[in-house]
């Protein structure tokens, strides 16, 4: 059995630590962007949670290309 491509796109941190950088990832299974990405932190037991915002970016298909994530907390766990 072949996996599907859902297609990626780049999700864009425009503030907190990582602002001004940029991930591929995957859209869901539905075909949409994320709603919110947790990034693993150089610390192991640190990720950030970022959530979707509303800037868009298109290029030659009706998907976006790039999308813009706004930075909400580090999360920590013991």
């Amino acid at each position: 059995m072949t996996p599907v491509d859902r297609g990626s796109y780049t999700a864009k941190f425009t503030d907190g630590p990582l602002e001004g950088k940029t991930l591929r990832t995957d859209f869901t299974d539905a075909g949409e962007p994320h709603a919110r990405l947790s990034i693993p932190a150089a610390a192991r037991s640190k990720t950030y949670l970022y959530r979707r915002a509303s800037g868009l970016e298109y290029g030659d298909s009706e998907r976006p290309s790039a999308v813009d994530y706004r930075y909400v907390e580090a999360v920590v766990s013991s």
